[in-house]
């Protein structure tokens, strides 16, 4: 089974139609869903919903005196849409303004469309890069803290099956501050070294041959180590 990322999740959202409230008509707002569970302990499924925020809403106008009248409770709802689907539900809010600190606007949005872009275009640097075998341009990509992150772990899965050993070095002596590429980053050193059946000494870190059983820089003694 194959779980998309938030990133995925929000390029296939924003390839689709932005649904209308059912009860005011008007356009509903992309929300980001908080980092807490909510009713069931569940969650809601999705990282992100569509709210409506019109504050003229029937739902919304309504639910105030709903509510206090029934449950005693100084609160109200706002409709609610699972994205792609025609699922509309409510969600209480306890003020005017509660849930709008997730609100998903255009500014983000587009910042959202540049990353997509780049990543498109970094993917295509990177096919050619396998075309014309350059590691070195797959290693500058790699290491370059103003790409995608999706473009540089494709990078650290490239450099691991083309790479040659002179791409260990710069690779290693990074820190990327990032779990996820720094594991694919040991990940294609290790594939490196098992191509060219070399692996680094344990004493000086120099390249040294797998089989060695003295470093040839050191002079240490290396074997079963």
């Amino acid at each position: 089974m194959t779980f998309e990322t938030k990133e995925q999740v929000l390029e296939k959202i924003m390839t689709q139609d932005k649904p209308n409230c059912p009860h005011c008509g008007v356009p509903m707002s992309l929300w980001e869903v908080p980092p807490m569970n909510f009713s069931d302990g569940l969650g809601w499924g999705t990282p992100y919903l569509y709210l409506c925020f019109n504050d003229e809403c029937p739902m919304y106008v309504q639910g105030w005196q709903h509510l206090e009248e029934n449950y005693s409770h100084r609160a109200s709802y706002r409709c609610l849409c699972y994205p792609g689907t025609e699922q509309y539900e409510c969600m209480p809010v306890f003020s005017p303004v509660g849930a709008t600190g997730q609100i998903i606007d255009d500014e983000v949005l587009a910042q959202q469309e540049t990353l997509k872009e780049n990543t498109k275009k970094g993917f295509n640097i990177l096919a050619t890069c396998i075309t014309e075998q350059d590691w070195v341009a797959v290693v500058r990509i790699l290491l370059d803290a103003s790409e995608p992150p999706r473009v540089r772990v494709k990078a650290a899965e490239i450099i691991g099956d083309y790479g040659e050993i002179e791409a260990i070095d710069p690779i290693r002596n990074y820190r990327f501050g990032n779990e996820i590429l720094q594991e694919k980053c040991n990940q294609a050193i290790a594939k490196i070294h098992e191509r060219f059946f070399t692996r680094e000494c344990p004493f000086c870190a120099e390249i040294i041959k797998s089989r060695a059983n003295l470093c040839k820089h050191c002079g240490k003694e290396v074997a079963g180590v």
